[in-house]
């Protein structure tokens, strides 16, 4: 038998839903039919959990209009396969050394399977998920990255955004894993990252989401308190010049701060080791995360 307390506790669950919805609202009638580029990676795609937790918040983006992009890497799996074919991992100034066994590795993980579960994922959770890598439709040419005895590390040299445009536009999520080719047909292994941001910038996008094992961005990395929740370009730079932004960060304020300088209305840094970071920063006041834009008198 149901007490009374047992009713007001039912109540109160559904009164804060009930807010929670419409607090939400003004956000979703701001963002229906703006794209998103969501760079997808770290314990978040490691643990099933977070993983089905991020699968169904980009779903119900596309379920309220928002125009959900995913991009994604898939480091630690890569791992695992280069170890089970014997081939050792090796890095240089944190990038992956990609010599051709390793490219070849690369994009059998990254296109053939991370991809298609993510794409499998999206399509059972009930969106409409098409799966794609820089190769297809030219999405992206890539370029040597330059530095000596990294192999076939590359950069992005152009970006043509019409397929994803039109799959956006056709109510399809596209996933697009970091591999690309250059002109002569080689493929290259490209930074997550550098991806999501130059897909952003050339779609226009209303917002870069980096889905990271960090808060955001720290005054004190130490002090979880210090998480600056809105800065500007010019705050951003300082902070790297500063050493404030350190380490594996400055590639990502620094791929931030280039999608805005290229039109991307605001980027965001978040958390995706909590559950549901997505809508968190997306759809309530506070955020979770530090959201970069280009000016402080860009809302």
């Amino acid at each position: 038998m149901v007490q009374e307390n047992d009713h007001d506790l039912i109540r109160e669950a559904e009164a804060t839903r009930v807010q929670i919805l419409s607090e939400a609202l003004p956000y979703i009638q701001q963002f229906a039919g703006r794209t998103v580029v969501v760079k997808y990676g770290g314990a978040a795609m490691k643990d099933s959990n977070l993983k089905d937790k991020v699968i169904r918040d980009v779903v119900f983006l596309s379920c309220v209009g928002v125009r959900p992009v995913v991009v994604h890497g898939g480091g630690p799996e890569i791992n695992s396969w280069l170890d089970k074919l014997g081939i050792e991992p090796q890095f240089k100034d944190g990038l992956r050394v990609t010599d051709a066994p390793t490219m070849d590795v690369v994009e059998m993980v990254l296109v053939g399977r991370v991809n298609k579960e993510l794409v499998s994922l999206i399509n059972q959770a009930g969106g409409l998920a098409v799966g794609l890598c820089g190769k297809d439709g030219n999405l992206i040419k890539a370029r040597p990255e330059g530095r000596k005895g990294i192999g076939f590390v590359g950069e992005v040299s152009s970006v043509d955004i019409k397929l994803v445009d039109s799959l956006v536009k056709s109510g399809y999520i596209p996933v697009v894993s970091s591999v690309s080719a250059d002109e002569s047909g080689q493929a290259y292994n490209i930074n997550a990252d550098t991806v999501a941001g130059e897909i952003a910038a050339a779609l226009g996008a209303e917002k870069l989401i980096l889905l990271t094992d960090t808060p955001g961005i720290l005054e004190d990395y130490q002090d979880l308190s210090t998480l600056m929740a809105k800065l500007d370009i010019q705050q951003a730079r300082g902070l790297i010049a500063s050493g404030v932004v350190a380490g594996g960060m400055i590639p990502k304020v620094n791929c931030c701060v280039r999608s805005l300088a290229q039109g991307v209305r605001a980027a965001h840094i978040i958390d995706g080791r909590i559950p549901h970071a997505l809508l968190l920063e997306i759809f309530t006041k506070k955020g979770i995360g530090s959201m970069i834009v280009a000016s402080e008198f860009t809302t």
